[in-house]
This record gives structure tokens, C-alpha cells and sequence, in this order.
């Protein structure tokens, strides 16, 4: 039987909260800190201050500041003995409150002289200045970048605690290339993805792929409309329940969500175009609360020319970011041209008509 779209569609609002519907956080997991880039924080305990103490930042010669007040070329200030040398990293000795460049003392003389003034803390990494003591190195439910990892590594961490969900992506033959692009998504926001092709596109074949065993959210990418060949609601009924077909959303409408036992199932277009708003609009919110995710990265900038809207629809605008502005690129037609060039994404809600010129919008930024 041809699947069919209901004949009204169901709100989005009302879909991301059935979809989030009992789902909770994944228990967290300890992971290396190479395999923990990319995703979400679990509890991280306090840490000791980092450096434990006053380091020199730079080579050259370790003084207190008070004792070369005065000092200049002019009028070089004569020490019994030179003053400590010190290389970038060392400690710093004790009573020194800077560090001075090579040729601020000159030893070619029977006695040192310093010719240069020092600032207190000149050329010294401050005790606790990369991490302050009793703070955690990385804050809980933050995406792990790089910079983070170089925090963690300098704090002598070798593992962090993450929650890393088990995502299954249920590829149908014909649309490789939008599950590629979901999955490079989902494991750049923190999910440990498995790709899995159905053997075909009978809901015999596609059932047998939906396996919940093991993941914590599925998705299915493709056969979610009424074409002859599309089979996937016929294939979730199998394995679980249906739960909304159709969804108020521009691009994405035919888009599905369901269970499949306790697991929760989104149900994709299969072109990429019609697959990117349901993976915003849909499976972002159901990964962000089984990461524990607490934000994603926005901007509130000006829009640079109005944004037209169908009321009862929610609808994606692709955003470029031009002279302090919003620039819209596309709504509701999202080709891949567009996609390459857009900077961020916004949601219109379904009650709105869009937004003016120069209206502040805050966009989600899509290159985080």
C-alpha cells in the first residue's frame, strides 16, 4: 500500500515534544581525551591550579621589580652578582616578580649592571592563569573542540568523562549522500554514529535495518513520502509505532517520528535539501538532550532584507554573514550551492509571517 500524508499536517512544536517524549541523558562514559573530540561534557571534577606556580613565560633574566627601580643605560645599576637566568617554563625563583630581556643586563664588565626597568608579572605566566584552582577545566555539557583538549592535556587529564549517544543511521539504497551528511552532523555534535544500508527498499528489507538494539536514537534516511517505492512508515510499523507523519516544516514535510520499543525513531526525506531541516529542527533537540548538550552557538546580528514566511508552516533559512548582517541566502529551497555558502541556520516558527529588515535575529551559527 502507498503511504499517504495525513491531511493536516502536525505542528513542529508538537513533534520535537513527542520525539523528546521520556528521553533522557545517556549515562556517561570514560573516553581518552583522542577519542573524546567532538563530544559533549559529562561531570568534569575541580582541578588544581594550572601552572601550580609562577612560571617564566620567556628567556631572559628573573628580578624583582622593586629591586631595578631607576635602572636605564643612563644610569645602569650595579649588582654584586647577575641576576637569575631563567628559560620560558622554568619556576620562578623566589622574591623574582618578572623576567627581563637578555640585553636588559650587560655582564661584559668586572660587575653586572642592569640598564632596564621591570613591571611586576613582566614575562611570567601567573600560578593558576590557564586553569584557576577548584574550577573545572572544561564546563559540563559543553562540545569538546580542540582548544579544550589542549586545556585537559595541560591539566595532566588523560580521559574525560563524556556522554556519547549510539546513533543508527538506516541508509536506503539511492540516498548515500544525505545519510553521509547526517551522520558527519551527528558526530560532529557528540554521537557515536553506525551507518547501516538496507539490502532494498521494501519494507521487509527496511524493517529488518530498523534494529534498536544497542542505539539510543534511529534515524531512517529516505522513503519517509508517497511515492510508489517509499516504505519506511510501512517498515516502522513493523518494528514499533508511528507516531507523526507529516510534519509542519518547510523544507522536510514528509518527514516522520515514531519508536521502535523504547528507542526514539526519526523518519528523513531522502534528499539532502529536505533532509537538513528535519535533521535542525528534529534530531538536534532529541541529541542535545540525550548528550545533555546546554547550548548551541548563536549570533544576534541585523537582518540585511526581510524574511517572508508561510504562516502554519515552520520554515529553515540558510544565513550568510555580511557586514555586521544577516544576509538571508534561501528559505524553504535549500540547494547545495546555498548550503556551501551559508553561515547559519534560522528557524521560523510555524506562527510567523517572517521577519523585517533589519529585525535582530538570533541565528544558530552552522560552522561552530
Amino acid at each position: 500500500m502507498t503511504q499517504c500524508l495525513p491531511a493536516s499536517l502536525t505542528p513542529l512544536e508538537t513533534a520535537v515534544a513527542t520525539l523528546l517524549y521520556e528521553i533522557e541523558a545517556v549515562t556517561p562514559e570514560e573516553l581518552p581525551l583522542a577519542e573524546a573530540l567532538g563530544c559533549v561534557v559529562a561531570e568534569i571534577p575541580a582541578l588544581p591550579s594550572v601552572p601550580a606556580r609562577d612560571l617564566a613565560a620567556a628567556d631572559g633574566w628573573a628580578v624583582n621589580a622593586n629591586d631595578v627601580v631607576g635602572a636605564s643605560s643612563y644610569s645602569p645599576l650595579a649588582v654584586v652578582r647577575p641576576p637569575t637566568w631563567v628559560d620560558a617554563g622554568d619556576a620562578m625563583p623566589q622574591h623574582c616578580d618578572c623576567v627581563l630581556d637578555i640585553d636588559a643586563v650587560d655582564t661584559s664588565g668586572p660587575v653586572a649592571e642592569v640598564i632596564v626597568e621591570g613591571v611586576p608579572g613582566q614575562g611570567i605566566r601567573r600560578a593558576g592563569s590557564d586553569v584557576a584552582a577548584d574550577r573545572p577545566a572544561i564546563a559540563s555539557g559543553h562540545l569538546i573542540r580542540p582548544r579544550d583538549l589542549l586545556t585537559a592535556r595541560a591539566a595532566g587529564l588523560e580521559t574525560l568523562n563524556v556522554r556519547r549517544p549510539r546513533l543508527r543511521i538506516v541508509n536506503l539504497p539511492g540516498g548515500t549522500a544525505t545519510a553521509h551528511l547526517i551522520a558527519d552532523h551527528a558526530r560532529a555534535n557528540g554521537a557515536h554514529v553506525t551507518e547501516i544500508e538496507a539490502a532494498a527498499r521494501d519494507a521487509s528489507s527496511i524493517a529488518d535495518a530498523l534494529d534498536p538494539v544497542g542505539s539510543d536514537l534511529l534515524i531512517a534516511v529516505g522513503g519517509s513520502g508517497v511515492g510508489r517505492n517509499d516504505a519506511t512508515l510501512t517498515a516502522l510499523a513493523r518494528r514499533g509505532e508511528v507516531l507523526a507523519h507529516g510534519i509542519a516544516l518547510q523544507p522536510g514535510r514528509t518527514a516522520a517520528i515514531g519508536r521502535a520499543g523504547a528507542v526514539p525513531v526519526l523518519m528523513m526525506p531522502g534528499a539532502p535539501d529536505h533532509a537538513l531541516p528535519a535533521w535542525f529542527a528534529l534530531a538536534l533537540p532529541a541529541l542535545e538532550r540525550l548528550t545533555g548538550r546546554r547550548s548551541r552557538e548563536s549570533r544576534l546580528l541585523p537582518l540585511a532584507r526581510k524574511i517572508a514566511s508561510s504562516v502554519g508552516l515552520a520554515e529553515i533559512a540558510l544565513l550568510e554573514e555580511r557586514d555586521g548582517a544577516w544576509l538571508p541566502l534561501a528559505t524553504g529551497d535549500l540547494p547545495l550551492h546555498v548550503m556551501a555558502r551559508a553561515d547559519a541556520w534560522l528557524l521560523i516558527p510555524g506562527s510567523s509571517e517572517g521577519f523585517a529588515a533589519g529585525t535582530p535575529v538570533d541565528a544558530y551559527l552552522w560552522r561552530e
